[in-house]
């Protein structure tokens, strides 16, 4: 009887054991949420990063064609001003 009963405290023992051993405590599960939330706002911030980075780009590319465009609408306004002193000069 001796034997009978030990064995059914060691099996409730383990029982004790493994099912307390899977449970999260709240601390625990509250600190994955907050990793969880941290690293999508991590990734939240690199993907908004990321799109001013290629708006910036594009602005500067932008920028750098209506320069190029100014520039020859110059160059030509010069050559017509260039022709036009050399007409009034004849």
């Amino acid at each position: 009887m001796k034997k009978l009963f030990t064995l059914f405290m060691l099996g409730a023992f383990a029982l004790a054991v493994v099912s307390c051993g899977d449970k999260k405590s709240e601390s625990e599960e509250a600190k994955e949420q907050m990793e969880e939330s941290a690293e999508e706002v991590k990734d939240a911030v690199e993907d908004a990063a990321d799109e001013a980075s290629d708006v910036v780009e594009e602005a500067v590319e932008d920028a750098e064609e209506g320069m190029d465009e100014a520039k020859d609408m110059a160059e030509e306004g010069a050559e017509a001003v260039e022709e036009s002193a050399e007409e009034v000069k004849e």
